[in-house]
C-alpha cells in the first residue's frame, strides 16, 4: 500500500493524528519547508498527548508537516519495514533491536522513559497491592485466577507482560486472561469496567486517572518499584537504503529536535493534572554508544 494510502486509510479510523503547517520564522531550514514526516508511533505517547505537543514545536521550527499513526509498537515497526514512515518512536527494546538487525532502522537514539504500572481494582481481589515483586504479583493473579486484561496486541506493552509471565511459573490462560488486541486507553477503560487487573504505562494511567475507578497496586521504579518496570523509549529512521521514498532528511531533523535540549525540555514539561509523564534521558555528559546498535552488539572478528 502506498504510504499516503496507509495513512489515509488509518485516519478513518480515528487512528491518526495530522497536525497543521504554521507559517516558518527565521530559523527555518529552506530545504525542508513544507514537506510531511510520517511518524509511527506507540499508543501510549498518543493517548496521553505528548506526540501533539512535540510536533507542533516541530512544525513550529521548520515549516513542515507531521502525520503522527499511533499503533502498537509492534505495529508501528511493522509499518515503517513496508516503508509506510520516516521514522519510528516506540518502547520495546527487543524488536527495536530486531529492526536494527534486520537493516530497517538507522540512527536510533535514548529518547526518554517512564514506567510500567500493575493496576488493578480497589477490592484487590490478588492481594497484590504494595508488592515489591513484580513476577509475585502476576503469579498471585493466575493463582487467584482474578481477571487480567492483556494488550494481546505485539505493543511494547504487550511484550513486557510476556516477558513478565515467561519470569513466574505460571501460564496466563482460561477465562480470567482476557486478550483485548487494543490500545493502552481501550484496555484500561476494559479493565476498569470488568474489575480487572493490567499492566500499564504510568503516563497512559496518569492521563486518563480521572475517568478511572482502578488504581496503581504495584509501583514501577519511578515510585521505588522493581526495575524490571522500566519503561525507555527509543527513536529510529527508516532506512534510505531500503525504501528510497523515506523522507530521510526531515527523519533525521526530527530526531535532531526530539534529543535536543529544547525537545527534551518540551519532554520534561509536559504534565497531566502538574505530574510529569516521560523523563527526557537523551543528553548525557557520558553518551552511551549502544544506543546506536542492537544490545550486545559487537563488529564481526576478522
Amino acid at each position: 500500500m502506498h504510504r499516503r494510502e496507509f495513512v489515509a486509510a488509518l485516519a478513518s479510523g480515528g487512528a491518526v493524528a495530522v497536525a497543521g503547517c504554521s507559517d516558518t520564522d527565521e530559523n527555518v531550514e529552506v530545504g525542508i519547508v513544507g514537506e510531511t514526516l510520517t511518524l509511527t508511533t506507540t499508543t501510549s505517547t498518543y493517548d496521553t498527548g505528548l506526540v501533539d505537543e512535540v510536533d507542533a514545536a516541530f512544525e513550529d521550527r521548520y515549516g513542515v508537516t507531521v502525520e503522527a499513526v499511533s499503533q502498537g509498537t509492534g505495529a508501528a515497526l511493522e509499518s515503517a519495514r513496508r516503508g509506510d514512515s520516516d521514522v519510528v518512536l516506540v518502547h520495546a527494546r527487543s524488536l527495536e533491536d530486531e529492526f536494527l538487525r534486520e537493516g530497517y532502522g538507522v540512527n536510533r537514539r535514548d529518547l526518554m522513559f517512564n514506567d510500567f504500572v500493575i493496576v488493578g481494582p480497589e477490592g484487590d481481589p490478588a492481594g497484590i497491592d504494595g508488592m515489591e515483586s513484580v513476577t509475585d504479583a502476576f503469579a498471585a493473579i493466575a493463582e487467584s485466577e482474578s481477571v487480567f486484561v492483556s494488550r494481546g496486541d505485539s505493543s511494547g506493552t504487550h511484550t513486557k507482560e510476556l516477558a513478565i509471565w515467561e519470569d513466574t511459573e505460571s501460564d496466563p490462560g482460561g477465562d480470567w486472561y482476557r486478550e483485548a488486541g487494543s490500545g493502552m486507553g481501550q484496555v484500561l477503560t476494559q479493565a476498569d469496567q470488568s474489575g480487572a487487573y493490567t499492566l500499564a504505562d504510568r503516563g497512559t494511567f496518569i492521563s486518563m486517572r480521572s475517568e478511572l475507578s482502578i488504581g496503581i497496586r504495584v509501583q514501577g521504579p519511578i515510585e521505588g518499584g522493581p526495575a524490571l518496570l522500566a519503561n525507555p523509549y527509543g527513536i529510529a529512521a527508516v532506512n534510505p537504503a531500503v525504501h528510497e521514498t523515506v523522507n530521510y532528511d526531515l527523519a533525521l531533523a526530527y530526531i535532531g529536535f526530539l534529543t535536543s535540549r529544547e525537545g527534551q525540555e518540551l519532554i520534561e514539561s509536559y504534565s497531566v493534572d502538574g505530574e510529569q509523564l516521560f523523563f527526557p534521558e537523551a543528553l548525557s555528559e557520558d553518551p552511551n554508544f549502544q544506543q546506536y546498535v542492537p544490545e550486545g552488539w559487537r563488529p564481526e572478528e576478522e
